[in-house]
């Protein structure tokens, strides 16, 4: 993860901004950090940073599922005219993965490190702060991949783009939804070792949930037969959020930002196999 810019380093374009919409301007800050924070894009230095700021723009970490989804489109409807289908999806998942740096798949297979065998909740958060990851965490990771891979291959190039799309906005708002009603369960030494925003307002998580509204709603007026993946998709990334919710509760008193990286692929990979059996229901009728 690319290390926040000073606040020290902003320049004079900054005030020149302010002069125009300071309201405006500070969003656009918010954004450029969950940008930086959550991918390897580089930020334009003026943008500077204050520690306050990592919790205020959790409210647009859905805005960048929708950044990172038109990437992962883009990249499958291209390669998918020259390659194969299966190597066209494998290529959209790797230009995903370089584009994040693999921030959410290491979060998932830290996870499956720490809950996937029945210790202690202090053991879990010890095994999930390890750099190394162990079976449960190759397993689960292996198996994340081969089942996104294998929904996508399952979907006309079509189907696909759009399903990367809505599932990398939705599984974003769901893991901010968690921030919101779960307290965070880590320490607070390790939280400073990898930043984490612990804190987002319900106003805050009505917008995170309001970037979904119009994906979904462009993809239904852009097909109509879409609607009803699009319904199925959402409704499958509710209760994954949900679960998980109750799960981490239950299993660690909280989240931690391995944690929500984990709901984050959780929710997206339910969303895609939403898609595809939707597809596979419309053929067989």
């Amino acid at each position: 993860m690319t290390a926040p810019i000073p606040s020290s380093t902003t320049n004079g374009n900054t005030t020149a901004l302010r002069k125009g919409a300071p309201w405006l301007v500070h969003e656009l800050r918010l954004f450029f950090v969950a940008l930086q924070f959550f991918t390897r894009v580089p930020v334009p230095r003026w943008v500077g940073f204050e520690p306050e700021w990592l919790n205020q723009c959790a409210r647009h970490f859905a805005l960048i599922g929708v950044f990172v989804g038109v990437v992962a489109a883009v990249v499958l409807w291209a390669a998918s005219w020259l390659l194969p289908l299966p190597v066209a999806v494998l290529l959209s998942m790797a230009a995903t993965v370089l584009l994040t740096g693999g921030f959410h798949e290491d979060g998932w297979a830290d996870t499956c490190d720490g809950l996937g065998g029945a210790v202690s909740r202090e053991r879990a958060l010890e095994i999930m702060k390890d750099s190394r990851i162990g079976a449960y965490g190759a397993l689960g990771l292996l198996m994340m991949l081969a089942l996104k891979a294998s929904a996508l291959a399952s979907l006309p190039v079509a189907w696909g783009c759009a399903a990367l799309l809505l599932g990398h906005t939705a599984s974003r708002a769901a893991s901010t939804a968690l921030i919101r009603f779960l307290p965070y369960a880590g320490d607070l030494e390790h939280a400073k070792a990898k930043p984490l925003a612990q804190r987002i307002s319900s106003a805050g998580l009505v917008v995170s949930c309001g970037w979904v509204l119009p994906v979904a709603g462009g993809l239904v007026l852009y097909q109509t037969r879409w609607a009803l993946p699009v319904v199925a998709g959402l409704l499958v990334s509710v209760f994954g959020a949900v679960w998980c919710a109750r799960w981490l509760r239950r299993r660690l008193g909280g989240v931690t930002g391995d944690t929500l990286g984990a709901t984050q692929q959780l929710t997206e990979l339910l969303l895609l196999l939403a898609w595809a059996a939707t597809w596979h229901l419309t053929q067989a009728a």
